[in-house]
């Protein structure tokens, strides 16, 4: 089919069978790339309908309590390998003074619960954000270095009560073993002021669980709450 230019010609360039060769090499080494990559999930689809927890929470840092709410998708419904996994989550609160970032940080976590593949790299990720102006101790004596370390908290929880991360318990010996230290350590010190908690006002913190509830025991640092101690 003959083609009519109506425009002046500039220039001109003549390609070769040499020059075909190459650009169907490069798209084929283009091509093999692609296939290399490794996709860590099929991207999930939403359903008209989810279930989920909210849960509310009230810290120092926020005139009014956070409700963190997220909603879970059931992935392989009615066989052996069914499961829930979270796909959403959406943030409220009556103080706007942290609206942006919190809306920014809902979008890209749920994006990432839409990706697929394993998501429970966001709790250690949360966690490990500290506020420079410092944290806070919620109730239980535990250490919150920042908002959006408790966040982390709230997922953390979650992510326990639909079974994608188990529990960090003490078991049954060392649950006897931390009941018989501070029992002993109590008798000793029935003296000291004890706090809401339970453990001695003059407890460290734990740099195992953070918590405030380490104290000197036969020489060496020992935490009440989850037995780590310095002397093994």
């Amino acid at each position: 089919m003959a083609i009519k230019i109506e425009k002046k010609i500039t220039g001109y360039n003549v390609i070769t069978e040499e020059d075909k060769a190459k650009t169907a090499e490069n798209e084929k080494a283009q091509a093999q790339k692609m296939a290399e990559i490794v996709q860590f999930g099929e991207p999930l689809s939403r359903p008209e309908k989810l279930i989920g927890n909210t849960y509310k929470v009230k810290t120092p840092v926020t005139e009014h309590a956070l409700y963190i709410t997220i909603n879970d998708v059931v992935v392989n419904p009615g066989t052996p390998q069914e499961h829930r996994r979270p796909f959403e989550v959406f943030i409220n609160s009556k103080n706007m003074e942290h609206f942006q970032w919190i809306v920014a940080l809902t979008r890209v976590m749920s994006a990432v619960f839409r990706k697929g593949g394993d998501i429970t790299f966001l709790v250690e990720e949360l966690h490990s954000v500290f506020d420079p102006s410092g944290g806070y101790f919620k109730k239980g004596g535990k250490y919150i270095p920042s908002l959006v370390a408790e966040i982390g908290e709230v997922l953390e929880q979650h992510l326990q009560e639909i079974g994608m991360l188990k529990k960090t318990e003490p078991d049954v010996h060392q649950k006897k073993l931390i009941d018989e230290k501070r029992t002993e350590y109590m008798e000793k010190h029935s003296n000291e002021p004890i706090n809401e908690e339970g453990y001695p006002k003059g407890a460290q913190l734990c740099p195992k669980c953070s918590t405030k509830a380490a104290i000197v025991m036969d020489g060496c640092l020992t935490c009440l709450n989850c037995g780590e101690s310095k002397c093994g």
